[in-house]
């Protein structure tokens, strides 16, 4: 008797043999493409963050060779932070016209263009040209608006954690570039740390160029925490029509102007007073530039984990306590900062250190919450309105850069500088507690109405 063809020696008669096991389709990588994408972003952030160690370093020498007054140094410094914010939300626009690519690549030339050029200026029309206006733009289009569509567009799970980790990227590139720009002012002179600023954001260019990509689709996947692959969205166009619109549109809402003052504050205690003041205030106490400097670098250090620490924190707590909580210590280690100085002198005690420390871990803590409200109350316009928001962040560091060097010039001390400043906090710290949840049907603005204009 002949075996049924589908028996086998192993499959007794009569026993219906088994289908093969169907061949398992290959999943996804083990390291999604959206991290290698955000190490990309790391790195080029880092590469950049050399045009904003130098500022700080830079008053006293031009002070010294030009004779230019701290006050007109500090106008330059604070038409770089201005244009900074200003840009920023015109620049997330075009990265949905362009992609991010281009706009990056363009924007890191153009900032090694300014600052190579101040090395050939004699005037301080010159240095607001250069480094005000060109590194300005520059810089506003790399804004932290660059961290934000990124994370927004490859991100669905752990998007307080990157935003955290790419915002402390601006830390740990001044972290890499103060020591080695004080040593090179302190020892050969201003221009060529100038270089080395230009050069930096040079050999950026072609990692972004050949490793960035613009949106997951792009490698055919989805974001990273959907599974739902959604395609490549069309080129916005109307770039600087849609980030105006998006304005008037955030602007009828309380939460923008709260989150707008807020970030204000934010950016005049940070950018604008401590990393462009800290340094000279330091040294009329008599402490080395090269100590200064890298005292703000430590700043950077205890930058990154406060950053990544408060990205975790925003994925489990509600981010105005934090705002409210960050802010109002932020304003406590201000108060004390002009009797720590006095005290020193040229040294560095212990207070001092526990000062750079605690500010640290406390710098732009304020980022991943602030950016975690814009995409709560304006959903897919997130992005641009929170560059709005950094505008307002640039301005009021601009509004403190110039103030500050003009206070010093006419007081001869920062004293007043650094008490104003954290009384401005305590503002800050109260305005973050005014930001009502946003409602179901819409926006809860601070008067209680709701508008279901800019819901997601």
């Amino acid at each position: 008797m002949l075996l049924d063809v589908t028996q086998t020696a192993e499959t007794p008669a009569g026993t219906p043999a088994k289908a093969p096991a169907p061949r398992r389709r290959p999943g996804p990588p083990r390291i999604h493409r959206a991290w290698f994408v955000a190490a990309v972003t790391f790195v080029t952030i880092i590469g950049a963050a050399a045009f904003a160690s130098l500022p700080g370093l830079l008053i006293e020498p031009l002070h010294k060779e030009f004779d230019w007054s701290r006050g007109e140094i500090g106008f330059a410094v604070s038409v770089n932070l201005a244009l900074y914010g200003l840009t920023a939300p015109f620049a997330a626009a075009l990265m949905d016209r362009f992609g991010i690519r281009r706009v990056v690549a363009v924007a890191l030339t153009v900032i090694a263009a300014g600052s190579a050029l101040t090395v050939v200026m004699t005037a301080a029309w010159q240095m607001v040209l250069y480094w005000g206006v060109l590194v300005g733009l520059g810089t506003g289009s790399m804004a932290l608006a660059f961290a934000a569509t990124v994370t927004d567009r490859w991100f669905v799970a752990r998007r307080g954690l990157v935003t955290g980790i790419l915002t402390a990227a601006g830390a740990s590139g001044q972290l890499v570039f103060l020591p080695l720009l004080s040593w090179l002012v302190e020892n050969h002179g201003w221009r060529p740390a100038s270089i080395t600023v230009a050069m930096s954001a040079l050999v950026v260019v072609p990692f972004v160029w050949l490793l960035l990509r613009d949106h997951p689709a792009d490698v055919g996947l989805p974001a990273y925490g959907s599974e739902e692959f959604k395609p490549k969205p069309p080129p916005v166009t109307g770039a600087a029509r849609r980030a105006v619109t998006v304005l008037f549109k955030a602007a009828r809402t309380g939460p923008f102007w709260l989150l707008a003052g807020t970030f204000a504050i934010c950016g005049a205690s940070t950018n604008g007073l401590v990393k462009t003041h800290f340094i000279p205030a330091a040294h009329d106490h008599g402490m080395q530039i090269t100590t200064a400097a890298s005292l703000l670098a430590v700043i950077g250090v205890f930058d990154i984990i406060g950053t990544i620490a408060s990205g975790w924190f925003t994925d489990r707590f509600d981010p105005r306590r934090l705002l409210a909580v960050y802010y109002a210590l932020r304003g406590v280690s201000l108060l004390f900062l002009p009797m720590l100085l006095m005290a020193g002198g040229p040294d560095v005690r212990p207070p001092m250190l526990f000062f750079i420390v605690f500010y640290g871990l406390d710098w732009v803590a304020t980022v991943p919450p602030t950016i975690a409200l814009c995409r709560e109350y304006y959903g897919a316009d997130s992005a641009i309105v929170f560059g709005w928001v950094l505008a307002s962040h640039q301005i009021g560091a601009g509004v403190v850069a110039f103030a500050g060097g003009m206070v010093r010039d006419v007081t001869g001390s920062y004293d007043m500088v650094w008490y104003a400043s954290g009384a401005l906090c305590a503002v800050a710290a109260l305005m973050a507690l005014l930001i009502r949840g946003r409602s179901k049907a819409g926006t809860t603005d601070t008067a209680g109405t709701t508008d279901t204009v800019n819901a997601p």
